[in-house]
């Protein structure tokens, strides 16, 4: 579904992203190098959780190694504050920003992450966060894990497009047209929007266990990142409260179930989203308290999705334990285990 035509007081996203691509034929000037390139996310950001989310279920982590920025920034840039020093380790950065501007010393557009940063040159390649993932599926294909499940298989990639479209501009970025409205109609008509949305998704999982397939695709990865914000930030935050998710049914469970497979749940960290959204937006949260809530012990709740047939990976095995330097931090996602894997019980 194509967005709607523009409602005075509509939150309106900047889509123009740094295009260029890391390829595996030799068609761009960023060939497939293991080791060349570092990815940099947030764990707050559901885009940047897309492509950590990818990249470990493709095993992808000995050959892109990745930064982590922390949940707060300022009108600049995202800074790595939660490194020693306040310094990327492998960049020698303090923030993205500098990446680039090592490329774009006149770069006029916002800083976002994720971005994947040439490391010879230190100068960002690509700030495209939905080719990211993709192109992790298909240029990489070489350095996948042994068992890394197809995300985007090629008779499905249609459909999966086409899902997908509709799951971002009606879902993923629906809650932020619905937070960021300017004026009330352009609220009302964000918020009737994203949950015919919502409801319309609910309704095609309610016979099958994923969206496209019998497995997960790229478009199951580019749905939870929203499911997964919803109770803690969107529904309160960002005024998103026809429901909570954990009052949709369909959606509720297909989110569990999803959390608890290998590669979601365990790169989930549920205190530095709180604290992004609700300390960065001072406009819409003046005083910047993080609420202590939601309770986060449904989350392991069974689902009862296996009887709607199908499997997580396919023909594909899960991923492994989650490599140590890579862990959420146990105090912010309680569900995970010493391995940093979604507790079983």
């Amino acid at each position: 579904m194509a967005d709607q035509a523009y409602v005075e007081g509509e939150f309106n996203r900047d889509t123009n992203y740094i295009e260029d691509r890391i390829t595996a034929d030799g068609s761009s000037p960023w060939p497939v190098e293991p080791g060349r390139y570092r990815l940099v996310v947030a764990r707050a950001c559901p885009w940047a959780h897309r492509s950590t989310i990818v990249r470990r279920l493709l095993g992808l982590e000995d050959v892109i190694s990745m930064g982590i920025c922390g949940p707060t920034h300022d009108q600049d840039s995202w800074t790595f504050d939660l490194d020693p020093g306040g310094v990327d380790p492998v960049l020698q950065i303090p923030r993205i920003k500098d990446a680039y501007l090592a490329r774009f010393p006149n770069y006029p557009r916002g800083i976002t992450v994720p971005a994947i940063v040439d490391i010879p040159s230190g100068g960002v390649v690509t700030n495209n966060f939905p080719q990211i993932t993709l192109d992790f599926s298909t240029q990489w294909r070489e350095y996948h894990r042994e068992g890394a499940p197809d995300l985007y298989p090629e008779p499905l990639r249609e459909e999966i497009d086409r899902v997908a479209r509709h799951i971002y501009t009606e879902i993923n970025n629906g809650v932020y047209r619905c937070g960021f409205s300017g004026q009330q109609a352009a609220y009302d008509a964000a918020y009737e929007r994203l949950f015919t949305a919502l409801d319309l998704v609910s309704e095609r999982l309610a016979g099958q266990r994923y969206l496209v397939g019998d497995h997960i695709t790229e478009a199951d990865v580019r749905l939870f990142t929203t499911l997964v914000r919803f109770d803690p930030v969107y529904h309160g935050h960002f005024k998103c409260n026809r429901s909570t998710l954990s009052a949709m049914p369909v959606l509720w469970a297909y989110a569990r179930d999803l959390f608890t497979t290998p590669g979601f749940g365990d790169t989930v960290d549920f205190t530095q989203i709180k604290e992004h959204y609700y300390i960065v937006h001072r406009d819409v949260n003046p005083t910047g308290i993080v609420p202590r809530g939601p309770d986060l012990a449904g989350w392991l709740e069974p689902h009862g999705r296996e009887a709607l047939g199908g499997s997580p990976f396919g023909e594909g095995t899960a991923p492994g334990p989650v490599v140590a330097g890579e862990r959420v931090a146990p105090a912010n996602n309680p569900l995970l285990d010493d391995r940093g894997m979604v507790r079983t019980s």
